[in-house]
């Protein structure tokens, strides 16, 4: 099988401050809307892959902003979630979509598992590896980890609008959430959800493998993509959410 990655071509994984002393740990599951040359544009015109259904828009700046502020660690994948959806179990339905919201993707279609094991063997396996080892390497010294899932929402979805600002999401483990929940309801006039506008299921993968299986803190932190689509909004957003992050991981890791 050839490759789909060429070597001129960026890794598919990037990680900001790997020795980052915070005990933050961020994630961005969906942090680029680059396909490999090799896949050329999978049948899509280029206004469909700046939409979401090719990446979380906004959420790979709010990252980068954190691991600055709080020097953590960030993990960030850097291809789109069409050529293999790094947040989906390796057999679930959407891991390589052929249809995302109403747009089908073509060039998703017929794929041999030849071609979907190749996709996973070079994308979707190195990114959660390389959290993998990260963490490992947390664990054997003995270093306090909180894990921080970055997304990002539409505003609205199929002509539903979506009237919150952020959304906290955690299903078993609400540690995390608890404490960010009490403090963002009290320091600011935001919409917040709880567990909306998703809920963190069998369809995730990033969360339970990484923070649930390994018993972390944690929360998934979903955005909307209008309120962060420029520079200065992912901006503002990290230094807002930088204290109320730190103040919950004082608040888990306290002994």
């Amino acid at each position: 099988m050839t490759k789909i990655l060429n070597r001129h071509e960026p890794p598919p994984v990037t990680v900001e401050r790997p020795e980052g002393r915070s005990g933050l740990f961020f994630s961005c599951d969906h942090a680029s809307n680059r396909i490999p040359e090799a896949l050329g544009d999978l049948g899509l015109p280029s206004s469909e892959l700046e939409r979401h259904i090719a990446w979380d828009i906004g959420a790979a700046g709010v990252a980068r902003y954190l691991s600055e502020l709080l020097d953590a660690t960030a993990v960030l994948q850097n291809y789109s979630r069409l050529v293999v959806d790094c947040n989906r179990p390796l057999d679930h339905e959407a891991l390589i979509p052929t249809l995302s919201e109403a747009t089908a993707i073509s060039g998703n279609q017929g794929l041999t598992q030849a071609h979907r094991s190749q996709r996973v063997y070079e994308v979707f396996t190195p990114y959660h590896d390389t959290i993998s080892t990260l963490l490992d390497e947390r664990a054997q010294h003995r270093r306090a980890t909180a894990y921080v899932s970055i997304h990002s929402f539409t505003p609205s979805y199929l002509e539903q609008s979506r009237p919150w600002h952020i959304g906290i999401l955690f299903r078993r483990d609400s540690r995390m959430a608890d404490v960010m929940l009490k403090q963002l309801r009290t320091r600011t006039s935001w919409c917040i959800g709880e567990n909306e506008p998703y809920q963190i299921d069998s369809k995730d993968y990033g969360v339970p493998t990484h923070a649930e299986n390994r018993e972390l803190p944690h929360v998934l932190i979903e955005l909307r993509q209008d309120l962060i689509a420029t520079d200065t909004g992912q901006y503002e957003w990290a230094t807002m959410l930088a204290p109320i992050l730190q103040g919950a991981l004082l608040a888990v890791t306290r002994t």
